[in-house]
């Protein structure tokens, strides 16, 4: 299952805030088996929130949008999936049914928007928060506040698998550009994904869904390098 993540805030991009969501969401997905192909970050424009997201969707088998949720005048994210998919943005009964029965708010308390949704989305509620997230098609739409975000995700967990993902790292002591005739013959050999990440140390990760093709790929490298006297996985 190959997904693409999109992350929605002005202070992202300004560097107000530090993007947890992305690396979260990200670790999450990978641990399920799926393939995360683009983390993107966008500000709070309905046009550009639409566009990636309308292009996301034809390109990978669901997309996931956080961040944006909730009546005020920079949460423009669930107008912009609607117009991503053609629909119209509407009063979600369900949503003000949960909110005013599970969520203990008053229909009349409730700032104008907060149950609008665009129309036929699945309500994902917000357990933690008030903003409801939703389904449409293949678009999970989520809450930007990392709590929120983190238990609206389990609802929907089940919905994303794929392959199981194995890995193992060999962590070399030698320079990265020493390596390189060495890391070009792995993969050469073994049907694995390999990356390199050079520090004090040089990590070199075996990634695939073959965990025979995953160890001996390791155990061939580990045999052809200098091996760091290190506990660094």
């Amino acid at each position: 299952m190959n997904v693409a993540i999109v992350t929605i805030g002005d202070e992202l991009l300004a560097g107000e805030t530090v993007d947890t969501n992305g690396a979260w969401l990200a670790e999450q997905l990978a641990a399920r088996g799926c393939t995360v192909e683009r983390i993107t970050t966008l500000p709070d424009r309905i046009e550009d929130i639409a566009k990636v997201v309308n292009e996301y969707r034809a390109a990978y088998d669901a997309v996931l949008v956080t961040g944006g949720l909730g009546p005020t005048h920079d949460d423009m994210t669930m107008a912009a999936v609607a117009r991503a998919v053609g629909r119209e943005i509407e009063h979600h009964p369900e949503a003000e049914a949960w909110l005013t029965e599970e969520g203990g708010y008053s229909a009349d308390n409730l700032d104008e928007g907060t149950t609008y949704l665009p129309a036929g989305a699945r309500m994902l509620p917000n357990e933690v928060g008030v903003a409801p997230g939703a389904v449409v098609e293949s678009i999970y739409v989520l809450p930007g506040v990392p709590a929120e975000m983190k238990e609206m995700f389990e609802r929907v967990a089940t919905e994303f698998s794929g392959d199981p993902i194995y890995t193992t790292t060999v962590v070399a002591d030698e320079p990265e550009s020493q390596l390189l005739d060495r890391l070009a013959d792995v993969r050469q050999r073994y049907a694995v994904d390999v990356g390199s990440y050079p520090g004090e140390f040089v990590r070199v990760k075996f990634r695939g869904t073959d965990p025979d093709a995953v160890d001996n790929a390791a155990e061939w490298f580990a045999e052809q390098v200098t091996v760091a006297e290190s506990d660094e996985e």
